[in-house]
């Protein structure tokens, strides 16, 4: 596995070690169970939430992660602490590696979030024919991640939205995806995709606002339907979708995904600031 970790230290099954030295990451040969958090002013967001989702992925592979929660938070306090930093995502990372048993990782990895243009104007995405294997577990998988690189790029896109062999599209390749048509919100069953944790507050958000969430995949075929879509993520928020290959869609004026994402960012702040106090 490539390194990843950047500033100036990173943690091993609690112990502070300089960037300085990477080896252990090459050492690292079975794709890990992992999770990314993102950190802001300190507060490492929704933090419970990761925590919970990074164990039941474990699960799903028959892996039990040993160390554990009141541990990991210390890990990610010492990082913000040690390396001076309050806003970047941090990576968790648990992985058996050979003559070392169960090895768990923490440290801060090179993050993107989308200037304000992109909110404004949404962002351009392309169909991606794929099908995880297991959707509900949340597995680095690199080979994957290269594949659709290069498609995003030729492309000049932000985001790929898989398309299974029966033709719906679930999810995206690095996020949770929702349909807008009407009143009403659409999004994958919860059987067929990673449980995202932005994705988590936005079904809250909508029940909240009383906007009917509908778990149905739509086809492709739907797509000239809609009347808008978005993306979420630990990195993304909510994010509006300009088009998808060549289909315009006018999601920034869209008012049920004005009010969600809204409501989804005046949450983040009530919890971050929970934190703080």
């Amino acid at each position: 596995m490539k390194p990843e970790a950047i500033k100036d230290y990173y943690m091993v099954n609690g112990q502070l070690k300089a960037t300085t030295h990477l080896d252990i990451f090459e050492r690292i040969e079975r794709p890990p169970i992992y999770e990314v958090i993102r950190v802001i002013d300190g507060v490492p967001l929704f933090l419970e939430d990761h925590l919970d989702r990074m164990r039941r992925s474990a699960s799903l592979v028959g892996c039990n992660i040993e160390r554990s929660d009141q541990a990991i938070e210390r890990d990610i306090k010492e990082l913000i602490v040690q390396n001076k930093i309050e806003n970047l995502n941090i990576k968790l990372l648990c992985v058996d590696v050979e003559g070392m048993g169960q090895v768990f990782l923490a440290y801060f990895i090179k993050s993107f979030y989308p200037p304000k243009e992109y909110y404004e104007k949404g962002i351009h995405t392309i169909l991606f024919h794929y099908e995880r294997e297991n959707p509900n577990a949340k597995i680095q998988m690199a080979a994957f991640r290269e594949e659709v690189a290069k498609e995003l790029e030729k492309n000049n896109a932000f985001e790929a939205l898989l398309v299974n062999k029966d033709g719906y599209i679930p999810e995206g390749s690095r996020s949770n995806i929702f349909f807008v048509k009407g009143e009403k919100v659409f999004t994958a069953p919860k059987g067929d995709v990673l449980l995202g944790i932005t994705r988590k507050h936005i079904l809250e958000v909508c029940n909240q606002l009383n906007i009917e969430v509908v778990e149905k995949n739509i086809h492709m075929e739907e797509l000239d339907s809609l009347d808008g879509a978005f993306m979420s993520g630990t990195s993304v928020n909510v994010l509006p979708i300009a088009s998808i290959d060549d289909i315009e869609l006018d999601s920034v004026n869209n008012r049920i995904i004005k009010i969600v994402r809204e409501a989804y960012e005046n949450r983040m702040k009530e919890y971050i600031k929970s934190r703080t106090l």
